[in-house]
């Protein structure tokens, strides 16, 4: 408690300090809009005519321009796609200038504009380890299933491992998806993916911005020790009512977004709603398009609805409410019987004060997942969390440098039911509680970027304080050339539920604050379940051309303390067994570990023109206490090369194509079988009639490779506009072109082999009005 309190007197005295700098000058600050329907126009840029202040606009369309001389000025706002706009305004000292405009999209096209927002941004921000995309990027990839998809595009990302078409999960520069954190509008979503990797839970049209953090994430994040994904949502339609409607091969969605209520000069605030429904119905389908698959159609379905109301004030400030209703359904060749929920209700606030430099954020939220796994050994595992969030954080724009702290309350609760490997029960309910701060504040010194950050983890249920000092640097070197470096501590309470056997894995369940675990590890004593990781990344940005950019980042992530599923556990953790080792006996057991590689980004957009081409070399290490070993998803070698094409006398023709290359993911070989009696009659029963069933003897852990993964996926697009408002495109794509046959499932009984998905062609119609 009393590292808060030293915490509070920290920020009451720089938020004095800023308070006084500001008050020598003025500022100007707002929120930019697109006229069609007025959504925020993000990463705009905003400058003041003939100076050097300058910024752009967040994912809210919000900018702030501070510590401006009093005086006549010129706004300017441009953006690639709009007409370029100028507003003159009055910096009048120790005021702030509110204002709010719209931009007007622009049929011309910028050819000869060099300096987008994004170049502009690399200068002004650190950008270690992170990702932005928009709904225009996800568009550049082949569409699975004619509908672009999150999953899909994140699949690309550097660093990022995907274990496959049926049952993937994303790896993030090695961490498992219990170390990934999703956030949805600020609301945690447990998982993000259904069981068939090639599609999120999101719908693609309604997400306005995600930023991806792989690592070296700065305080305003925690609870996670790998990665990042902060996913914003649009508002709705302002202007008109409008939406989407499309079909395809592998299943269905609507969208659906107006105002409920329109500004007028008398209330110029709004009420607008976000409507959207997606489904699959593959099982059924693939009866009649790909039945060369399986005959039983394919085993995946899945259903998907999102929610949101917004209200809009005149000034900028406004009020979501949002929620959400996921699913998903497998029944796969009898092996396994899946399936899972998720669901959640949330809020966030937007507040921006007339008389005030702050920007304050509020949120509210609270989610459940639930899972449950039956498998052909009849041994079932289920999970389920629920849990709230609550935040409120505040934003402070002193010139080119900003300030940023808050606080953060988590409640979780979970309950699992597991059996290990050798079929030994596991179960665990527990209620934790986390209390959260954080402050950040990033300086420019000329070409010199500096953003120190601090975060205090409490987790009440465990009495334990986790300070975690975080930190980003960059150096502008040339106008074409950037360092930069981000590092930090980080820790996180939840753990998975899931068996490092598995070939694959379709459970993710979770479990926090686990108390039947190891008292020692390696000679050490263990004071908590925690799992606690230390990044450092370090990387350069060139650009190589006015127009093709390679980033370049090493990173390495040594993680002090994993908690996991105890493989070894034979024994009861009972009184009559306590002289034996712990390794043997408690459900959960610690590890440490590593993981370190280096990823190339190549990106060219220009035109009619975008490629993209990405190569990440990464290592993953465990050590358990007895055994070294590399996890499951520990891939080598990983390239992807997306490439995309407009075409046409109206261009209103587009070809795309995405080619993926992975070495072998490690596996844990069969040696032999032997026959596994029940004794069910205790030491009198007669082994030598008695019937038992096939056990398995594993070689050892994850020391084979599987073969290597490759597969090239094509679409082609045509689009016919009716009017302004509404359009038609027509996909047809090709999953799996040449045919590859990669590995899903190895049936260890049978010896028969399963592999991903075949070729699959694809047809979809999409109308948006």
């Amino acid at each position: 408690m009393q590292n808060f309190i030293k915490y509070i007197i920290i920020v009451s005295v720089l938020v004095f300090i800023v308070s006084s700098a500001l008050a020598q000058t003025g500022s100007v600050r707002g929120f930019i809009y697109d006229n069609d329907n007025g959504e925020p126009v993000i990463f705009t840029n905003i400058l003041l005519k003939g100076t050097k202040y300058g910024t752009a606009t967040d994912v809210n369309g919000f900018f702030n321009i501070t510590k401006v001389k009093a005086g006549n000025y010129t706004l300017v706002v441009s953006f690639i796609g709009y007409e370029q706009l100028e507003k003159n305004i009055v910096i009048i000292k120790d005021r702030i200038t509110n204002v709010k405009l719209e931009l007007k999209s622009s049929n011309v096209q910028l050819a000869e504009a060099v300096v987008s927002g994004e170049r502009q941004e690399m200068k002004t921000q650190i950008r270690t380890s992170v990702v932005k995309i928009t709904p225009k990027q996800i568009s550049k990839i082949p569409t699975v299933g004619a509908e672009p998809d999150l999953a899909q595009y994140l699949q690309i990302v550097p660093g990022v491992i995907f274990t496959g078409d049926q049952g993937g999960q994303l790896y993030i520069r090695g961490g498992s998806p219990i170390q990934n954190k999703v956030l949805l509008d600020e609301m945690v979503v447990y998982n993000p993916f259904h069981s068939i990797g090639l599609f999120s839970v999101f719908d693609s049209d309604i997400i306005r911005n995600a930023d991806i953090y792989t690592g070296g994430f700065n305080a305003e994040y925690g609870g996670r020790i790998s990665s990042i994904m902060d996913i914003k949502t649009i508002d709705g339609n302002k202007k008109r009512f409008g939406g989407k409607y499309a079909v395809n091969t592998f299943g269905s969605k609507l969208m659906l977004t107006g105002p409920i209520k329109k500004a007028t000069e008398e209330s110029p605030s709004t009420i607008t709603y976000v409507l959207s429904g997606k489904t699959s119905y593959l099982k059924e389908s693939s009866k009649v398009f790909y039945n060369y698959i399986d005959t039983a159609g394919l085993p995946f379905n899945f259903n998907d609805f999102y929610g949101k109301l917004s209200l809009n004030g005149t000034n900028g400030s406004k009020v979501n409410v949002f929620g959400y209703n996921f699913s998903d359904n497998v029944q796969y060749r009898a092996i396994q019987d899946l399936n899972w929920k998720s669901y959640g209700i949330g809020s966030n606030v937007i507040l921006v004060p007339r008389g005030s430099s702050v920007l304050l954020k509020t949120n509210m939220s609270y989610s459940k997942y639930e899972i449950a796994l039956q498998e052909s050994d009849g041994l079932p595992r289920y999970s389920t969390i629920d849990g709230f969030n609550f935040g409120l954080s505040f934003i402070y724009f002193i010139g080119k440098n900003q300030l940023d702290y808050g606080l953060e309350v988590v409640g979780n609760k979970t309950d699992f039911i597991f059996y290990n490997s050798v079929g030994r029960k596991m179960n665990d309910s527990q209620n934790t509680t986390e209390f959260n701060g954080f402050l950040k504040y990033k300086m420019t010194y000329g070409k010199l970027l500096i953003e120190p950050g601090m975060r205090v983890q409490w987790y009440l249920s465990l009495s334990k304080v986790s300070p975690e000092p975080r930190v980003g640097l960059k150096y502008n070197v040339s106008d074409r050339f950037r360092i930069k470096f981000s590092g930090g501590i980080y820790s996180q309470n939840l753990i998975a539920a899931n068996s490092d056997r598995d070939v694959v894995n379709l459970f993710y369940g979770f479990l926090s604050g686990p108390e039947n675990i190891q008292k020692e590890f390696d000679g050490e004593e263990v004071l908590n379940p925690l799992q606690k990781s230390r990044h450092a990344i370090l990387g350069g940005e060139v650009d190589i051309t006015s127009r093709i950019i390679l980033n370049v980042e090493g990173y390495y992530k040594q993680n002090t303390q994993l908690t996991n599923i105890n493989r070894n556990k034979i024994y009861d953790d009972t009184p009559d067994n306590s002289a034996i080792d712990d390794i043997l006996k408690k459900d959960f057991i610690v590890e440490i570990g590593d993981a370190y590689g280096v990823d190339f980004l190549v990106k060219y957009d220009y035109k009619r023109v975008y490629f993209w081409a990405v190569y990440s070399l990464g290592y993953v290490n465990r050590f358990d206490g007895i055994f070294h070993y590399v996890p499951h998803y520990d891939r080598r070698h990983n390239i992807n090369l997306v490439a995309s094409y407009v075409f046409g006398g109206d261009l209103n023709w587009e070809a795309g194509a995405r080619w993926n290359l992975g070495s072998g993911f490690p596996f844990t070989q069969t040696k032999g079988f032997y026959e596994e009696l029940p004794f069910a009659d205790g030491i009198s029963e007669d082994y030598t009639s008695s019937n038992g069933n096939m056990g398995i003897y594993y070689a050892e852990l994850n020391q084979g490779r599987l073969p290597y993964y490759h597969r090239l996926d094509v679409t082609v697009k045509r689009t016919i506009d009716f009017t302004n408002n509404a359009k038609m495109v027509i996909t047809f794509g090709i999953t799996n072109i040449y045919d590859r046959n990669n590995i899903f499932y190895f049936d260890r009984i049978t010896y028969e082999r399963v592999d991903q998905l075949p070729i699959m062609p694809s047809l979809g119609i999409s109308m948006k009005f």
